[in-house]
């Protein structure tokens, strides 16, 4: 299954920098996204185009996850010739992760 089927997401950027907010649609799939939405796993998803480190932060509370990529939007908004300098696609690339089906 994809993750979209368990998540919403929102970009950000900040320079080179971009992050990926992953929300669950349902708070008990939080534990499920954890365990299967690593920084790891993020990185080795985007490994062409994350250059620097992706840091996970856990936002139980909300049920979210916010990955932050630096080295990510070929320089940032000002100095990149990328059709989406602000990376806001990601989100949406990110949502295409396949998940393990039937694990609660």
């Amino acid at each position: 299954m994809k993750l979209r089927a368990l998540a919403h997401s929102r970009t950000g950027d900040k320079g080179n920098t971009s992050n990926i907010s992953v929300i669950a649609f349902d708070p008990a799939n939080y534990e499920r996204l954890r365990r299967e939405v690593t920084a790891e796993r993020v990185k080795t998803y985007f490994a062409g185009i994350v250059k620097g480190d992706v840091v996970r932060y856990e936002l139980p509370k909300v049920s979210a996850l916010n990955f932050v990529m630096t080295e990510t939007l070929g320089g940032g908004v000002t100095r990149s010739l990328a059709l989406d300098m602000h990376g806001k696609s990601l989100s949406s690339a990110l949502l295409d992760l396949d998940i393990p089906e039937g694990e609660e």
